[in-house]
This record gives structure tokens, sequence and C-alpha cells, in this order.
């Protein structure tokens, strides 16, 4: 069973890094010295580089659907991510259905006061992550699974936008009705939906990282 486990979570770094090519990157990691001095020194960078790229898409195009392949890729990934005392108390919801899609797109606008907006800038699907309300580390538990998420979005091609207001959603006897429909027992606690789709126009450039981000203690 380790085996199994140390397999799948190999599976999912993997798919977090960009590849080189080579059988001489062994379990994610290039020999430096080759690393300096070739291509495959992209492998190294695989990871950095997704982190670094990632933005949050503000420009979907609704009619472009990802595979259910791929969202099963990055759902998947969510599921790696750490939790406290590794209790994995968080959920994700996936959705692609565009009723349920739409139902959720209300729901948030009426949170926010503006019924006739789609605060998920036209993506065609969606994941809702909640974590359980039993777990003081409800909010941190599901803050790295929404990370991940993203993440590993943007290392199969997938855009992707943080959406808020999943706790205000999910206090809602809607919200908790569709809980409930779906089978989910227990008290669990919203914590942001994840925007998927690919992009229909330009997504804008990075803003320079403030000079003061990083204080070393040496």
């Amino acid at each position: 069973m380790k085996f199994i486990k140390l397999m799948g979570s190999m599976a999912i770094a993997s798919a977090l890094l960009t590849s080189c090519g080579q059988s001489k990157c062994e379990q994610n990691k290039c020999e430096q010295s080759k690393c300096e001095q070739s291509s495959e020194k992209k492998c190294c960078k695989g990871t950095l580089e997704t982190i670094k790229t990632r933005r949050s898409c503000r420009v979907f195009n609704p009619d472009s659907m990802p595979s259910k392949d791929v969202l099963s890729k990055i759902a998947e990934a969510g599921t790696w991510a750490p939790t406290g005392m590794g209790t994995q108390n968080p959920i994700i919801l996936v959705v692609t259905k565009k009723e349920m899609r739409d139902r959720i797109v209300k729901m948030n606008a009426k949170v926010m006061g503006k019924d006739s907006i789609d605060p998920f800038y036209g993506a065609p699907c969606m994941m809702i992550v909640l974590c359980k309300k039993d777990n003081n580390l409800t909010v941190y538990d599901g803050t790295t699974v929404m990370t991940t998420l993203m993440l590993a979005a943007k290392s199969l091609g997938v855009e992707s936008c943080w959406i808020h207001r999943a706790k205000e959603e999910f206090e809602s006897e809607e919200g908790k009705a569709i809980l409930k429909e779906l089978g989910i027992e227990g008290e669990y606690e919203g914590i942001g939906h994840v925007a998927l789709g690919y992009a229909n126009g330009e997504i804008p450039a990075p803003k320079e990282r403030k000079p003061d981000y990083i204080h070393w203690i040496e």
C-alpha cells in the first residue's frame, strides 16, 4: 500500500514538472551538473516556472471546456495537497454540468448583491473546495488545496482564477441543499472556487514583486 501511495505521489509531482524528455532525470530531479550544461535544465525549472507564470484569468472562453481527463488530473493533484496531521478534511466538487454551474454563478452573484453579473468570468467549469467545520485548520487546509489545484491546472495548460464567497454560498439553505443532493453529510465550510477553462484573450502580465518581500535571518 505504501508503494502504491508513493507511486501516486510521484505521478502528480511529475505532472507539475516540464519533462526534459531524457531518462537522466530520475524522481523529478535532474543531475545538477548536467542541467547546467544542457537543455535538461528545463526539468529542474519546470515547477518554478509553473508558479511564476500562473496568473488569474478573467477572460475565459465559455465554449471551451477542458477534457474530463485533464480535469481529473487537476482534481487528483488537489488530493495530494498537505493537510494538518494528514487528516484530508477538504473535499472537492468538480462542476461541469451547465445547470449546476449557472446555479452556483447566481448564488455567488447574489452574495455580491449584483445579480446580473457572472463572477466567474465565463469559465465553463469550476472546482469548489470545502472543508469540515470541526477542524481548527479548516481554512488553512482548504487553502493549500486551492493553491495546488491552480498550479496543477497551469501545468496542464488550463487557466484559473480563485473566486471567493463559497463560505456564504454553503452557509445558505440552497448551498446546504446542494450538498444534501450530492449525498455529502456533515458540516462543511466553503473555502473557495477555482474557475477553470481556456483564455479568450490576453492575460495581463504579472506585477513586479515588491523589493521587501523576502527577509533573510542568517
